[in-house]
């Protein structure tokens, strides 16, 4: 009998420590949602999409190679481990169509890139406008734990135009921001679960 088809699941992210503008100025992200899906075969489907002043920020071109950590500059990520395992990987996903994903072995324990030598393995597409900015990155199975049921973190570095960084995630479980904090992982994903 094959797997149920199930919805995707949507999220919202919210920025660490968010201060309303005392000039009653709005902010250049209104709001960051993420989808969040398994594929036919394994595959892990995460769809970031950004409204807000686009221009406001800074947004990796595809034309420039990256100088520095893709999570230095506007950055959508996600933290994928097992539900009870200290293993975790990291995945890090450029407007640009860059990526890059590390294996952990215990909190920040760093222990191996995954997947550097074949960039064509996780495909990404972006998009952006004058109000929204999309990314969609499709991760394949031998990127991701192999336990069927996927414990995960969303979260996303934005760089503003003056070089200032805010930080974004589904939940902030520490005094200052920490992707890294298994307690902001709080969503779980039955692989088996297929949305199509």
């Amino acid at each position: 009998m094959p797997a149920p088809k199930v919805p995707a699941i949507t999220v919202g992210l919210r920025p660490f420590d968010f201060q309303p503008s005392a000039s009653g100025e709005l902010p250049a992200v209104s709001t960051l949602l993420v989808t969040v899906c398994a594929l036919p075969g394994g595959t892990v489907r995460l769809e970031f999409a950004l409204e807000g002043h686009i221009g406001a920020l800074r947004v990796p071109e595809s034309e420039a190679p990256p100088s520095d950590p893709l999570w230095q500059h506007t950055c959508f990520e996600a933290f994928i481990s097992a539900p009870d395992g200290e293993h975790y990987r990291e995945y890090n996903f450029s407007p640009a169509g860059q990526w890059a994903a590390s294996e952990f072995l215990h909190y920040r324990e760093h222990g191996h890139a995954l997947g550097e030598e074949n960039p064509a393995l996780l495909p990404i597409t972006s998009a952006r406008c004058e109000d929204r900015l999309t990314l969609t990155a499709e991760v394949p199975p031998m990127l991701l734990p192999t336990s069927p049921i996927l414990r995960i973190g969303l979260a996303a570095v934005i760089e503003h135009e003056d070089g200032s960084l805010e930080y974004w995630a589904v939940h902030h479980p520490a005094e200052r921001p920490d992707f890294h904090h298994a307690d902001g992982w709080t969503l779980r994903l039955d692989k088996r679960l297929v949305t199509q």
